[in-house]
């Protein structure tokens, strides 16, 4: 398997909500509402896609789109203000952005590995690399800034 990004291939691997197999998925094909080819659930790329720790580096590396990730917590008050924007974004962009979010308690080494100071911090990758990053609770034109 290669390690380096290939940004054209317009390809990612998420793990399955329900029964936690990895599929790979072609995000040029995500209005098509793919399902894992395990259990045969949907993945609903029109929102944020929860991801773990274990799953992050691969993610980040493997991305053929862009990838933007959500340090949150459950508790934290702005995060839970920057979800419909979060929402909004990830349905406004399927198949051309992935929105993705990783619990912060959840997964304190990635947390620390990333530099995240405070949250909600938005990171936006593309092809492998960090290219923009926000913390706190932003408006969406903010956000919008940042994919542009």
């Amino acid at each position: 398997m290669s390690t380096e990004a290939n940004p054209d291939t317009g390809g990612v691997t998420l793990r399955c909500a329900f029964c936690q197999k990895l599929n790979r998925l072609d995000m040029k094909r995500a209005a098509d509402r793919p399902q894992c080819g395990e259990c045969g659930r949907p993945f609903l790329l029109d929102r944020p896609v929860k991801i773990t720790g274990e799953d992050f580096d691969r993610l980040v590396r493997e991305a053929g789109i862009p990838l933007l990730v959500d340090f949150y917590a459950d508790w934290c008050g702005p995060c839970k203000i920057m979800a419909p924007v979060l929402d909004d974004v990830a349905a406004e962009h399927v198949g051309r952005l992935l929105v993705a979010k990783l619990d912060t308690d959840a997964y304190p080494q990635v947390t620390a590995r990333m530099g995240i100071r405070g949250i909600p911090t938005l990171v936006l990758f593309r092809a492998g690399g960090e290219v923009a990053r926000r913390t706190g609770a932003v408006p969406r034109p903010a956000v919008d800034e940042m994919l542009a």
